[in-house]
């Protein structure tokens, strides 16, 4: 059949299994909103209010999911202000699809009004990008986005389309929605070398990211652990993989990782490395990081095996098929001896965890916890709260959690709450800070006006939580420009946009404000206060190592 280009785009979104997309119009990109007014029983769109929020949408989306977001803006501003959510998803290795407008192909190249080389800009944060300049080659050009976004390592793909391209047309041929390229295991030869190793440990470590959740490989991490009698630990990408409850899970690892997790990965002899990489989060000095221990690093991207930390066997391939082929390698057996010593890590944490009265955050967070259903997504920004969100909460599915990991960008998380709910199709929850919901807080017209149901808890100190923390700590408490001094009404906020909401003081107002907001049809803001010198513990003080770890402190004046 014979259509334009910008009806071949939104059939092509409809034949990819594109249910919903999220954007912002403009002037080079209205031809394809027009085409989305004619197919709209067909494919949803989710005006957001911000392209930014839009981005963070559709990687909410894809994260809960595991289906590829989609994201549409017109040229110039609209274009760079994806920017970050495309930086964001492409760190942390979520599969987008960003549809660009830009000026027709007559003007390229003339700095034209609200033209950029979006391409240009964007080339370093994407697995690929296209710019379409015939309209014969979209439709196959979106195909190709699609499978690439989803195969091997998930990223973000970026579509540029001129506005002749959209208005041109040419014959349309439905197609099958594409298939990612076919996953492969690691050589025989490494999984053999990596069942060797293994074989031989005595006190070996699970240490898996967000490979795993891709990977669907939860049953296959649990089943090796089981087998060599190992515990588990993750990173932050890694949280939901598996059961928060499960006996063999010791939680995070970190900078702001559980103590139990961190000292036993530290102690290790091997550690089992699966679909995760390790950055500077997770290494702290890396001339010191698991100075003991073997390393068998498992992951589809091979850029990612010996780049900062040497493995003595290195694995490119899909982790679940890969374990598939290693488990029936593996001795089975017990090691009582390892295993108590990770109960007195276990134990020794206990000790350390914060169980005062009041309004801390970890009992802000626990209480949370009550309300939360096995399907419900939890979302944050970037701070405080987000570790304090990550150490303490219990998920029982995988998905459902969604933070910024790679980039820590700040205002991702009221863009992707939305994202989740609609990819989840229930009510979702945003953990996030005075500081970063200034950042995101426009997005409350957008919940407000789908009727959208996100509860967000504000944890409300006054100030940049962790900019704070480390002035505190590192900066002689030389507190520049990180006391917000807002004064800001969230309660009355909430209202003003038409959203219900709320300010709470004690453990039983945040219970209680939380069964109300559970209970509300649209978005609820529930405004906890809490002190501003509370911090993150534990904590690994920059270039040091785990025998350095902050466990417990007091702060004076």
């Amino acid at each position: 059949m014979l259509l334009s280009g910008s009806d071949i785009l939104v059939k092509t979104l409809i034949e990819q299994g594109c249910d919903t997309v999220f954007g912002y119009p403009g002037g080079q990109i209205l031809n394809v909103y027009d085409s989305l007014y004619q197919y709209q029983n067909e494919i949803n769109h989710v005006l957001t209010a911000h392209e930014q929020g839009a981005a963070h949408a559709a990687d909410g989306y894809a994260r809960t999911t595991g289906k590829v977001g989609v994201v549409i803006s017109t040229s110039g501003p609209g274009a760079t202000n994806l920017v970050t959510g495309i930086a964001t998803a492409y760190l942390d290795s979520i599969p987008m699809v960003a549809i660009c407008g830009n000026v027709p192909t007559t003007q390229i190249g003339t700095d034209s009004f609200q033209e950029i080389d979006i391409t240009g800009v964007t080339l370093p944060i994407t697995k690929h990008n296209y710019f379409v300049g015939d309209v014969s080659e979209l439709a196959d050009t979106i195909r190709e986005a699609f499978q690439l976004a989803k195969s091997g390592r998930p990223g973000p793909v970026l579509i540029d389309i001129p506005k002749d391209v959209q208005i041109a047309e040419c014959e349309y041929e439905p197609q099958p929605p594409v298939r990612k390229n076919e996953s492969f295991a690691a050589k025989d030869v490494r999984i053999a070398e990596a069942a060797e190793i293994i074989n031989l440990a005595k006190r070996p470590f699970l240490y898996f990211g967000g490979g795993v959740i891709a990977a669907d490989a939860a049953d296959e991490v649990l089943a090796l652990a089981e087998k060599i009698d190992a515990p588990i630990g993750c990173s932050l990408m890694g949280l939901s993989g598996i059961p928060t409850d499960h006996p063999r899970f010791l939680g995070m690892q970190g900078m702001h990782g559980h103590y139990a997790s961190s000292m036993s990965m530290h102690h290790a002899d091997v550690i089992l490395s699966l679909g995760v990489r390790f950055n500077d989060r997770v290494t702290g000095n890396r001339m010191k990081f698991a100075a003991g221990a073997r390393i068998v690093h498992i992951d589809v991207d091979g850029s990612e095996l010996n780049k900062t930390i040497n493995s003595v066997c290195s694995l490119r391939g899909d982790v679940k098929l890969t374990l598939q082929k290693l488990l029936p390698l593996l001795k089975a057996g017990r090691k009582p001896e390892w295993m108590a010593r990770v109960q007195a890590f276990r134990s020794e944490e206990e000790g350390f965890l914060d169980h005062r009265e009041g309004l801390t955050p970890r009992r802000a967070i626990l209480t949370l916890n009550k309300h939360l259903g096995a399907n419900t997504a939890v979302c944050t920004d970037v701070g405080q709260h987000q570790m304090w969100a990550a150490q303490s909460l219990y998920f029982q599915n995988a998905r459902r959690f969604a933070s910024s990991g790679g980039l820590g960008t700040m205002g991702y998380g009221f863009g992707a709450a939305i994202g989740a709910a609609y990819g989840t199709g229930e009510r979702s929850v945003l953990v996030t800070g005075d500081g970063s919901f200034g950042m995101n807080l426009n997005e409350l017209a957008t919940a407000v006006r789908y009727n959208i149901p996100v509860v967000v808890i504000i944890m409300n100190n006054g100030v940049l939580g962790m900019v704070r923390q480390w002035q505190t700590l590192f900066y002689d408490k030389h507190y520049s420009n990180s006391v917000l001094e807002r004064k800001t009404d969230f309660a009355a906020f909430a209202r003003a946009f038409g959203a219900d909401g709320e300010a709470v003081t004690t453990p039983e107002e945040l219970d209680m404000a939380l069964a109300r907001a559970f209970e509300t049809e649209g978005p609820y803001i529930i405004d906890c206060k809490i002190d501003k010198d509370e911090f993150v513990l534990p904590m690994l003080p920059p270039g040091g190592s785990m025998d350095d770890i902050i466990t417990k402190l007091e702060v004076e004046g």
